[in-house]
């Protein structure tokens, strides 16, 4: 008997993340429960060191046949949330596929707006921390961050859209939807493994006329990196845009160029499907 067919996918890219994951986890397999249809949670360990893979062991075998599916994957390296999306992404089924930071940061209801947004028509739907509908829930201990990074923020936008990709506010919020059909054309021709991969994603679908809206969300500002994080992540994602532009230069992104086969790909990689046991304790 073929497998029923999925109406949503989440995909949850996690790197270290047991402080939080359990109670993600939970919170989103609940809000998948509540779809119309088959649904499935896809959850990409990124290399964890941490106790994330027993997290996700436990919580597969907790969550056994019942609705929604779920499926944990696990990269043996950390490869960087670009891979670990676009591995998530191209191993879901649903008609309509979804990722987020596995922190919920973006709290559930945000995720509704974005299906909303792809059944209304829209190819992709992009949160936008700046849509003059969108709203902050920051924590008192953030306070005196928020003004500083907000303004960075929108400075590296800036660039963004002076090079790379037009219009569009907020290119790097982690939550965004697809259709099934996008991710299949998209995805297998990205290159970039880190955090650019969301810039490298859009300019290519804005060059192949997909319909790109973005989506009002409430953004939970909960985390703060360190100075000597952000001015190198900065630096490197400025970087990647003057490789993009270079790939585009050499035609890498023409509607004809090759992409590289699924297989071919799946070889090189050679990622297990499945979480694999608990890291040995390291040795020092």
């Amino acid at each position: 008997m073929p497998p029923a067919e999925v109406s949503v996918s989440l995909v949850l890219p996690v790197y270290d993340g047991a402080r939080f994951l359990e109670r993600s986890l939970y919170k989103a397999r609940e809000w998948l429960s509540r779809r119309a249809g088959e649904s499935e949670l896809i959850i990409v360990d990124d290399g964890s060191g941490d106790a994330t893979p027993a997290i996700l062991r436990a919580f597969a075998a907790e969550s056994g046949d019942r609705r929604p599916r779920v499926r944990c994957l696990r990269n043996p390296i950390n490869r960087g949330k670009g891979y670990s999306v676009r591995r998530g992404l191209l191993a879901a089924r649903g008609q309509l596929r979804l990722f987020s930071d596995a922190d919920l940061t973006y709290p559930l209801g945000s995720f509704t707006h974005v299906l909303r947004t792809l059944r209304r028509g829209a190819d992709i739907a992009v949160a936008c921390r700046v849509h003059e509908d969108s709203r902050y829930v920051v924590a008192p201990d953030f306070f005196r961050y928020i003004y500083t990074r907000h303004n960075a923020g929108r400075v590296f936008n800036w660039l963004v859209r002076a090079t790379v990709v037009r219009e569009l506010r907020d290119t790097q919020a982690g939550l965004k939807g697809f259709r099934a059909s996008v991710v299949e054309d998209l995805f297998p021709r990205l290159t970039q493994d880190g955090f650019s991969f969301d810039v490298e994603l859009l300019f290519l679908a804005q060059r192949r006329g997909y319909r790109v809206e973005e989506v009002p969300v409430t953004y939970h500002y909960r985390k703060e990196p360190s100075t000597v994080d952000f001015a190198r992540d900065t630096f490197e994602m400025c970087a990647d845009l003057a490789r993009i532009r270079l790939r585009h230069a050499r035609g890498a992104y023409a509607l004809d160029a090759p992409v590289e086969p699924p297989e071919a790909r799946a070889e090189r990689d050679a990622c297990p499907d499945e979480v694999s046991p608990d890291p040995e304790p390291r040795r020092d």
